[in-house]
């Protein structure tokens, strides 16, 4: 079992920045991937960004360059600095792990992030 807490989301301006936060608690030794995804009202649930356990990252056309995950296997915590953000990007933000053998799916809450135009 992980447990995963979200943090930093908010509202912000067309253009600002954010930067979210995940925090891992429980069998984190069994986490392979992490990524982000965003669910918008109305919308199916997206990949937004992922990092395998060695770094490897992959990132969703709509927010490559403007978007940068990054993980610290210290503290057990993931990221989302997302920079140059858009009103499109308005969206429940979900944090989620692959766990051990079977890659199991394990979701935070949610962190709404809102950017006004």
């Amino acid at each position: 079992q992980v447990q995963l807490v979200e943090s930093g989301g908010g509202l912000v301006q067309a253009g600002g920045s954010l930067r979210l936060s995940c925090a891992a608690s429980g069998s984190v030794f069994g986490i392979n991937a992490m990524g982000w995804y965003r669910q918008a009202p109305g919308k199916q649930r997206e990949l937004v960004a992922a990092i395998t356990e060695g770094g490897g990252t992959n990132y969703a056309d709509s927010v490559r360059g403007r978007f940068t995950i990054s993980r610290d296997n210290a503290k057990n915590t993931l990221y989302l600095q997302m920079n140059s953000l858009k009103p499109e990007d308005t969206a429940v933000y979900y944090c989620n792990v692959k766990w051990g053998s079977n890659w199991d799916d394990y979701w935070g809450q949610g962190t709404q992030v809102t950017v006004s135009s």
